[in-house]
């Protein structure tokens, strides 16, 4: 008999740990972020008569000659990544070759696309001009500084060389925790980037909590102190000073089986049942965006499920936000990795700041449990059996807030169930307005028939049985963890059982033979034998 997800997440996941993943941060200088501000800083703080890139085009001439400076000094080498070259294989194999202290393990150097100043001649009415600063594009040469902090462990900082030079640091939460590990010696065994196993997983799993933003803050801080800078003091008195935003983010949940088979197990079950999750229909639907026509049709809006010698994938898109599960092998053992990847704080109406880390935190790991839970309960409805009965007559709260029944045979209810089914992956919650055209949809009424008033009517009767709540300071509402439970169930038993029982009961032509036919003979059969035991 084959395991339920349920019962494989329940009785064989040995080891887990959640950890943010790699941060991708810009470092920019506010004063400097736009063509008005790089025009203030030459005229007014260079004291330049007309703003012209031409005036700190020697400022970046100074920076490069001390890049390469600091390389002669501290005998670094510098590699020009040829064009293909996959950067992170060139940094493992200076990595492999170090003594594992602290420093620059090499400096790269690229061409890339930049956002950059540039210079043009604004013409007046009477003929004259004067020089003119607005941004545009260029590609230009970019300094990666490869580095092995002994708290951070291997990172990299680029600076772009051309004014008014923006940086960008990768670091990676799961590299910290190893050497915070190893600083402890605190006994662990490593899988990728990750952990496989660890002799002490709740301190790792303390350690990995204490990856925050004044730490990485503190962090860049040194490092930009110890490497070629290109504001001098002067300027960085004056303000011109480097800031951390998050550009992009990933927060992972790593569980370890106990047995590679229970962890194939579960994700072979897990394709099955989501196999249609990319159609586009199902994308507009779940995530409200409108889907245009060739969006729709060019492939781009698909599942794809890759089994055979590679790793199989399930991926969940919102807006700018990315998650990704997939099931990983090696020789001692193997492990589910579900990682959400936000690229756009924005999306959640979260600043991009690095002190917005802890809120980015609690959303990315609660998606990556979120969607943990909604894959266990359509998995596995055994569990909605329990609250069925309570369901089915009104309820009342103990401030004495009554609601009716939410009967499993009511058409309305059974529509109402549906759209919440469509509604389990939205990351942000759900609104009013976004229930009642997919409600209309569903029963095969017009959009304004179902009016705000008999919406909020629904949902305060969901509210009331406990299966939505209200996120706080919003008008949205999320599905609580019974209401996952529930809704999974009435929607399956709906359209897995009863809908296809009843088309083979009214069917077609005495020959007419569907799929469904013979598992239903054997399912009557089961229930008249236990009736019929039960009576005796």
């Amino acid at each position: 008999m084959p395991h339920s997800v349920a019962e494989l997440q329940a009785e064989n996941v040995a080891y887990e740990l959640e950890c943010i993943d790699r941060m991708y941060l810009n470092c920019y200088v506010p004063k400097l972020s736009n063509a008005a501000g790089v025009a203030g800083f030459i005229r007014f703080h260079k004291g330049r008569r007309f703003a012209s890139t031409k005036d700190v085009t020697e400022m970046g001439k100074e920076f490069i000659r001390k890049i390469f400076a600091f390389a002669k000094q501290e005998d670094i080498p510098i590699h020009r990544f040829a064009k293909g070259e996959r950067k992170d294989d060139v940094m493992h194999r200076f990595l492999k070759d170090s003594d594992g202290r602290e420093g620059v393990l090499f400096i790269g150097i690229a061409q890339e696309k930049a956002s950059v100043p540039r210079t043009i001649r604004k013409r007046f009415g009477d003929g004259g001009s004067i020089p003119w600063i607005e941004m545009s594009t260029a590609m230009v040469n970019h300094y990666y500084f490869y580095c092995f902090d002994e708290d951070f462990g291997p990172f990299f900082l680029k600076f772009c060389s051309y004014f008014p030079y923006p940086a960008k640091l990768c670091i990676n939460g799961h590299e910290y925790l190893k050497q915070q590990l190893v600083k402890r010696e605190v006994g662990f065994e490593a899988l990728d980037n990750g952990l496989l196993s660890c002799e002490d997983p709740k301190r790792a799993q303390r350690l990995a909590d204490g990856f925050g933003h004044n730490k990485i803050e503190r962090f860049f801080r040194k490092w930009l102190a110890r490497l070629p800078h290109p504001f001098p003091s002067a300027d960085r008195k004056a303000g011109y000073r480097y800031q951390l935003s998050i550009w992009q983010a990933e927060f992972a949940l790593t569980q370890v089986w106990d047995r590679p088979v229970h962890g194939r197990e579960f994700f072979e079950q897990l394709i099955r049942e989501n196999i249609d999750l990319g159609r586009p229909e199902q994308v507009q639907l779940i995530f409200t965006r409108k889907m245009q026509k060739k969006t729709a049709t060019d492939g781009r809006c698909r599942t794809r499920i890759i089994t055979d010698g590679v790793i199989p994938s399930l991926h969940v898109y919102y807006k700018n936000t990315h998650l990704k599960q997939y099931h990983k092998t090696w020789k001692r053992g193997a492990a589910l990795r579900t990682e959400t990847t936000i690229n756009n704080s924005y999306d959640f109406k979260v600043g991009r700041l690095v002190h917005n880390l802890p809120k980015l935190r609690s959303i990315g790991f609660a998606a990556n449990r979120r969607v943990l839970e909604v894959e266990k309960v359509s998995h596995d409805n055994r569990a909605g059996a329990q609250a069925f009965d309570s369901l089915q007559g009104p309820v009342t709260t103990a401030e004495g807030q009554r609601a009716s029944g939410l009967r499993f045979g009511d058409r309305r209810v059974q529509a109402l169930f549906a759209v919440l089914v469509l509604m389990t992956l939205k990351i942000e919650g759900f609104r009013n307005r976004q229930l009642r055209p997919l409600l209309a949809q569903m029963l095969g009424l017009e959009e304004a028939d179902i009016t705000q008033g008999k919406m909020s009517y629904d949902l305060r009767r969901l509210r009331l049985h406990g299966l939505i709540q209200r996120i706080d300071g919003t008008h949205r509402y999320r599905l609580t963890n019974k209401g996952l439970v529930v809704v999974h169930f009435y929607h399956r038993t709906y359209a897995r059982l009863i809908r296809p029982a009843l088309s083979v009961i009214d069917g077609g032509a005495p020959n007419d033979r569907s799929p469904e036919e013979k598992p239903l003979q054997r399912f009557q059969h089961a229930m008249d034998c236990f009736i019929r035991a039960y009576a005796a």
